[in-house]
């Protein structure tokens, strides 16, 4: 289902808001390929793409990152 509205960045703080996760869980999964994988926004800067976060948010425990 396409939307208008474009995908947000969401930084680390936002993330372990939404998520519950703490901050070395985080980190395990995205190295484990159990939660969306970061975004560079600049050279020291990272975030998540939203719609990422919300697609980890609805199904956790079922979650892969797709390397297609």
């Amino acid at each position: 289902m396409p939307t208008d509205t474009p995908d947000r960045i969401l930084r680390l703080n936002a993330v372990l808001d939404r998520t519950g996760l703490s901050r070395s869980t985080l980190y395990r999964k995205v190295q484990t390929g159990t939660f969306p994988k970061q975004v560079r926004i600049a050279t020291r800067c990272t975030g998540w793409r939203e719609s990422a976060i919300n697609a980890w948010v609805r199904n956790p425990m079922f979650y892969s990152v797709d390397d297609a």
